[in-house]
């Protein structure tokens, strides 16, 4: 695979599909650059060197910022080259300055990001025991299969995302954060870790959560109830309701985008992440993209 196969060049048409939307699968690393700017020509080729070397493990995206100020500025880019990383549609690390090859493969390991060969290696190291549980096994036989496992194996990270999995199967869901959060970084960040933080997220919000009637009564009678309205949205995502769900985050984030925190938003990223359904999430990122930018 070449460096092309993995980098592109980005403006305001394709932002939102080409770093919004692909950042909820794949990290994207944005190179902010200019035609004038010495160091930017010298960390370009660095950068596009490593997107073919790491083959998919991230997506870079050029934004020449003199042709494109309004993505420079909302990104507060003051100065040449800057390099952001984002994950599910927010940045969560960058640098600034053309750094040497090895100091960026340092931010990209520290970020949970290796080339895909390394992944495979791995992949192919582990036991079979690691591999997914067969349809017919049941929760409770799984999980005393990945506890033996992992007792064997302690120094075997994969099995301990299986476990987590397992455990929160069963219904132990405090076992599985705890098992989740001694997860390393690469593995933290991986896509059934997300999955499983977002289905703990909103497990622990549904146990304090009043029935879904009086939360009814509670918007009826103040709109502005912003808790509830959350709370039902949790609600109506785990009781199947899943496209009401995020209509409810998405007028929430239209409405009140600050409140708790941005808080709208973090559902909204977290039941993108428990979603079978495509077409509904691509829907919904777009509308959130479109919020927020």
């Amino acid at each position: 695979m070449t460096a092309t196969a993995h980098a592109l060049d980005v403006t305001q048409a394709n932002f939102d599909s080409a770093v919004m939307q692909a950042s909820m699968q794949q990290p994207v690393l944005i190179d902010f650059w200019a035609g004038w700017c010495a160091p930017c020509r010298q960390l370009k080729p660095i950068l596009e060197k490593l997107a073919g070397e790491y083959a998919g493990a991230f997506r870079l995206a050029r934004i020449d910022s003199d042709q494109e100020m309004a993505l420079a500025g909302m990104f507060g880019i003051r100065s040449l080259p800057t390099v952001v990383l984002i994950k599910d549609g927010q940045p969560v690390d960058g640098f600034m300055g053309a750094l040497p090859e090895g100091s960026v493969r340092e931010f990209l390991d520290r970020n949970g990001i290796k080339p895909v060969l390394a992944q495979e290696d791995a992949a192919a190291e582990a036991p079979a025991l690691a591999a997914p549980t067969q349809p017919l096994e049941a929760p409770g036989e799984a999980l005393a299969r990945l506890q033996t496992a992992v007792a064997a194996q302690p120094d075997k990270d994969e099995l301990k995302l299986d476990l987590a999995v397992a455990q929160m199967r069963v219904g132990q869901a405090e076992a599985a954060a705890a098992t989740l959060d001694g997860l390393p970084a690469n593995l933290a960040s991986d896509a059934r870790a997300r999955r499983l933080r977002g289905e703990l997220d909103f497990a622990r919000a549904l146990a304090s959560a009043p029935a879904l009637d009086e939360l009814e009564r509670r918007i009826a009678a103040d709109p502005k109830d912003y808790a509830a309205r959350d709370l039902r949205a949790v609600r109506r995502l785990l009781g199947g309701a899943e496209a009401a769900a995020l209509e409810d985050w998405l007028a929430l984030l239209a409405e009140a985008r600050g409140w708790n925190e941005g808080q709208a938003k973090k559902r909204l990223v977290s039941a993108f992440a428990l979603s079978d359904d495509a077409e509904l999430v691509a829907q919904a990122r777009r509308r959130m993209s479109s919020l927020l930018f």
